[in-house]
């Protein structure tokens, strides 16, 4: 039901809880002129909660002075049985017209208190506005929901843009030094494989696998003239390669979400070494952020076992050899305990067609 419909009060649940079968017989008949139709009563108090169960009642009539359980405990009783946030009025109507009975109801969560003689009028009344109440919040709260699922979405299709974006962005970058745009791909896919194998949770593991294809987007400002040259590098081109992690992570820096920052972070910290001789600051050990870690494992077989312009493709083998002599130098040796584990995991034999299979 949406805010602007109107309130279907007369297919509204009624319980009536009375121990006199009179009173119930007179008070059925005020709400049947009245125009109610569902309606449930009970001599016995002991059945009410199991009624609220079955019944569903969108208010409860309910008279204090009960054999078995008074009306307070029945009150109490359902206060626990009320979900948090949901609203299930009680209207009291008793003979007992004393403030201590009327404070003491209020206080258990009664929402209204009528005493007898009941005038019909007056019951019609109390019971319409308790209802339009009810009405009214539960409308509320599915407007919430539908407003809080309409910002779910639309925070999901932004969260989607900007991870089209940035893929965007990695394969452009990526283009320049590999033309198919693979590597990223396969970098992303080996990444988040390695990132579970480390016992990481899933949506670290998915954040890992979106922001992985960036770790070389700062390759956007190296010259063609070094990115891709088929010789050996000098000293002075190498040190212009290496400014390949401050200028993508230049580029990433400064975005308020948690992908943006991690993208930053592999950008920056990819070619960090675990035993501090790596670049651009000289990070060793655990300073290097783990997302780094992980990427520079990948990203180093990857790159060894795909054809350049200035290199052969290595094997599998010998790639995987490499990687397991550099743990403890180049990589962490835990993550490169978990990287042989993932190419050990069944239907993951590293093949040259594969080129990366991490």
């Amino acid at each position: 039901m949406s805010m602007g419909e109107s309130f279907p009060l007369h297919k509204a649940r009624l319980l009536l809880v009375d121990d006199q079968e009179d009173n119930l017989a007179l008070l059925e008949r005020i709400l049947q002129r009245a125009g109610f139709t569902e309606l449930c009563r009970t001599t016995d108090p002991r059945q009410v909660l199991d009624l609220c169960q079955s019944f569903r009642p969108d208010l409860i009539l309910l008279d204090l002075h009960l054999p078995h359980l008074d009306g307070f405990a029945l009150l109490k009783g359902l206060k626990e049985l009320i979900a948090p946030g949901e609203y299930l009025p009680v209207l009291v109507l008793t003979a007992d017209a004393t403030p201590e009975a009327r404070y003491k109801a209020l206080s258990l969560g009664a929402k209204d208190f009528l005493t007898k003689p009941l005038d019909p009028l007056e019951v019609s009344l109390r019971v319409n506005n308790l209802l339009e109440t009810r009405f009214l919040y539960r409308a509320v709260l599915e407007e919430n929901q539908h407003l809080e699922e309409r910002v779910r979405e639309r925070t999901r299709e932004l969260q989607e843009t900007q991870v089209e974006i940035l893929e965007r962005l990695a394969r452009a970058a990526e283009y320049r030094d590999d033309e198919t745009g693979e590597h990223v791909r396969r970098v992303a896919a080996n990444a988040a494989r390695l990132a579970e194998a480390l016992g990481l949770p899933q949506e670290q593991v998915e954040m890992i696998h979106s922001a992985a294809p960036l770790h070389d987007l700062g390759k956007i400002g190296i010259p063609d003239a070094i990115l891709r040259k088929p010789g050996r590098l000098t000293p002075e081109e190498f040190a212009i390669i290496k400014t390949h992690t401050s200028i993508g992570a230049e580029l990433l820096s400064g975005g308020h979400s948690e992908l943006s920052r991690v993208a930053e972070r592999i950008a920056r910290s990819h070619h960090e070494r675990w035993d501090g001789s790596g670049y651009p600051d000289g990070l060793c050990g655990e300073a290097i952020p783990l997302e780094a870690r992980i990427v520079a494992v990948v990203d180093v077989f990857d790159a060894l076992t795909s054809e350049r312009p200035y290199k052969r493709a290595w094997s599998p083998e010998e790639a995987l050899a490499e990687i397991q002599a550099q743990a403890g130098r180049q990589f962490d040796p835990r993550v490169v305990q978990a990287f042989l584990h993932t190419l050990e995991a069944p239907g993951r034999k590293p093949s040259p067609d594969e080129g990366s299979t991490g």
